[in-house]
């Protein structure tokens, strides 16, 4: 809308957003507790695919139903993968004829080239994310808590270092397990603190008084938005070395990245001798929105053209 574009947004009743919004339900889905996926997905994705031919480009984030409508128009699809290919899913990639693009180089492999519109990384309004000045002295995992998080191993670096560690995230249901045996017998409210999911404000005050965020992630995590929010702050991040956290950590100038928890509890140590100040600068150079939106705007204007071309030569 700021550039100039004419938008219209497909989602929820209660989104936030200056574009044109359209929405089939009035709330998102996990507040209505309809979980995922649900025929809602399907309904929102068709509210506008019957209107494709009021638009230049359809940018799809909505995944799987959307891309299996992208053939019946002839409007052109950029689909933003946010998850990692899963194998079961493949059919559906070998039928489209849109367009995709990835938030990481991680997130590219196992896909065709086909179609393959670049790797335009997430980003956020750094100016949201304040430089942090004062610190408080301990570590900081935040995020959903969840064995993939890695958060039982945040645990161990804080008891071996005996350093605080702050936990915050939600706790879905198919992890409450997780929480019951590995995280909540070890919370002590001194050492070990969990305080529960927190809201934006919440969220900014924890990054900046950080000393270092632990991000022990176990599997190939496709993006990690809490990396750049914490080093917007000027918040070092120590992470294990998977999924997209090697192209957003810059090794030894905005934190570390390591293979097991000794390194880790070693790079925790290292930490105070990297410059906040180099962090902030990182994210504002590769991850603020700015960039964000300008890598999108080149995006559909490539799309767009190469459509155009497609109906010249057809004719």
């Amino acid at each position: 809308m700021k550039r100039g574009h004419d938008v219209t947004l497909f989602a929820s009743g209660n989104s936030l957003t200056a574009a044109r919004l359209v929405s089939v339900f009035p709330t998102d889905l996990l507040a209505a507790g309809l979980g995922e996926p649900s025929i809602y997905d399907l309904v929102n994705a068709a509210a506008c695919f019957e209107r494709a031919n009021e638009f230049d480009i359809i940018h799809n984030h909505a995944g799987l139903e959307a891309m299996l409508m992208a053939n019946l128009v002839d409007t052109p699809v950029l689909t933003t993968l946010h998850r990692l290919l899963e194998p079961q899913n493949m059919p559906i990639w070998s039928s489209y004829k849109g367009y995709y693009n990835t938030v990481s180089r991680e997130a590219k492999v196992g896909l065709p080239d086909k179609g393959f519109a670049g790797v335009i990384y997430n980003a956020i309004d750094a100016n949201a994310f304040p430089l942090g000045r004062k610190r408080d002295g301990y570590l900081l995992s935040l995020g959903r808590i969840c064995r993939e998080k890695g958060v039982h191993h945040a645990i161990e670096v804080s008891k071996r270092l005996n350093k605080p560690l702050i936990i915050a995230g939600n706790v879905h249901s198919y992890d409450r397990d997780y929480f019951g045996e590995y995280v909540e017998p070890h919370v002590d409210g001194r050492l070990i603190k969990y305080v529960g999911e927190v809201n934006f404000a919440q969220k900014r005050k924890l990054y900046s008084r950080a000393d270092c965020f632990l991000m022990p992630i176990q599997w190939r995590e496709p993006f990690g938005l809490v990396i750049v929010e914490s080093m917007a702050c000027g918040t070092p991040v120590v992470a294990f070395r998977s999924g997209a956290a090697p192209e957003l950590v810059k090794q030894g100038e905005t934190g570390f990245l390591v293979d097991n928890v000794d390194e880790m509890v070693e790079a925790v140590a290292n930490a105070k001798e990297i410059d906040r100040r180099r962090c902030r600068e990182h994210v504002l150079a590769r991850f603020h929105v700015d960039r964000m939106v300008d890598e999108y705007i080149e995006a559909y204007r490539s799309i767009v053209e190469r459509r155009r071309k497609t109906i010249l030569s057809a004719a």
